[in-house]
């Protein structure tokens, strides 16, 4: 069976922190593939920075072009709304048998975790890796999203903060520069 770890997140935009945590938890997870699993915008909370499913998809591709054993998934904008993790994962299993799905998760997530929708069925069913965002931890980059839509904003350069194809699309496409 083949190893895959779930690493979901609106990536908003994806950045280089991003990658690398998905790089260092496959290792050291002993993952076959990291997915970054795109979490779909939810109609019931219209967040104004927030950009359209299509776009923060685009820009994850655009990242990870080239980059082994990190997939971008586009896998929950599919599913009913709202997206549950419980029902993401049960429907990835029967999708693809032949995966055994990890589901990595910050510790700011844990944290809260006994408030997810069938969180104890996760626990019994799902290995779940919960990393830190700590300097020095997993592969940690100190990068927000928020900084970056703030910089772009302000008309402050990012490409020491995403991926060079990631800056051109965002740039090309004029993204960011009107959110809070």
């Amino acid at each position: 069976m083949l190893r895959t770890g779930i690493f979901g997140g609106s990536f908003n935009p994806i950045h280089n922190g991003h990658i690398s945590l998905a790089r260092q938890l496959k290792e050291k997870a002993g993952l076959d593939e990291v997915w970054l699993m795109v979490s779909p915008q939810n109609p019931l909370k219209q967040a104004a920075d927030l950009l359209d499913d299509t776009l923060r998809m685009e820009m994850v591709r655009l990242a990870l072009d080239g980059v082994e054993g990190i997939i971008a998934s586009d896998y929950e904008f599919h599913l009913p709304k709202p997206s549950y993790t419980w029902n993401t994962l049960q429907a990835l299993s029967k999708d693809y048998p032949d995966r055994e799905f990890v589901l990595l998760m910050g510790g700011d997530n844990w944290e809260h975790f006994d408030r997810w929708y069938h969180y104890e069925d996760i626990k019994r069913c799902y290995e779940v890796v919960v990393y830190t965002r700590t300097p020095g931890d997993a592969g940690y980059i100190d990068i927000s999203s928020t900084d970056i839509r703030q910089r772009i904003k302000a008309g402050k350069g990012i490409r020491r903060l995403v991926p060079k194809a990631v800056a051109d699309y965002i740039k090309e496409k004029g993204l960011y520069k009107d959110t809070k």
